[in-house]
């Protein structure tokens, strides 16, 4: 039986980063944000999207994901309206390709809002990437062109780190990208993970 480990962290926290390190590693991952990028596509997905947050947001037949994220990342009822429609999705498609992983023994499922998402209890085990707060907030700015108060605003929403710790087996600081292969390499150990010789 697959088993799978859970791998999240803050916005800004690099866990992209990390997860890219264990597939290099030999261990298949899921990114749960391509994921939902995916079935966000969905004519039927877009259909309730549509709904419940009404055709402002659509340009024609094309979701303006920029208005609708202004609309969810300020209200944490909005969100949990979006998330009710994406997650369960997103949760079919992760099981369609762990379909084509079953001769691994791990794969890997990163996600922002594990936790938050209650995926989480579908996990073997579970990483959290962490990084001081003000390099977190930099990357993001850097990143997505957005604003600081943009981001603590997101930062906000989701658990804070010391939350994210309490219930995660492992802890990968991403302040030092040396270091913190290092830290993955020691894991795939621990989990017997057989590495992939580069």
């Amino acid at each position: 039986m697959t088993k799978v480990i859970g791998l999240t962290g803050g916005i800004g926290s690099g866990k992209t980063t990390i997860a890219n390190y264990f597939e290099e590693m030999g261990v298949p991952v899921y990114i749960a944000d391509d994921g939902a990028k995916r079935v966000m596509q969905s004519k039927n997905i877009l259909a309730e999207v549509k709904s419940v947050f009404g055709g402002s947001i659509f340009d024609g037949e094309v979701l303006d994901r920029a208005k609708l994220a202004q609309i969810v990342f300020n209200d944490k009822e909005q969100l949990a309206k979006l998330n009710a429609i994406v997650h369960p999705a997103v949760k079919s498609d992760f099981e369609s390709w762990m379909k084509k992983h079953e001769n691994h023994d791990y794969v890997m499922y990163e996600a922002a809002i594990l936790f938050e998402s209650g995926r989480y209890k579908d996990c073997d085990v579970i990483i959290t990437v962490t990084a001081p707060e003000e390099v977190r907030i930099e990357r993001v700015i850097k990143r997505d062109k957005t604003t600081r108060e943009q981001v603590l605003s997101r930062m906000k929403m989701q658990w804070n780190d010391e939350k994210r710790i309490s219930e995660s087996n492992f802890v990968i600081n991403n302040n030092n990208l040396k270091k913190a292969k290092e830290e993955v390499v020691k894991i795939l150990k621990i989990l017997n993970i057989k590495q992939k010789q580069s």
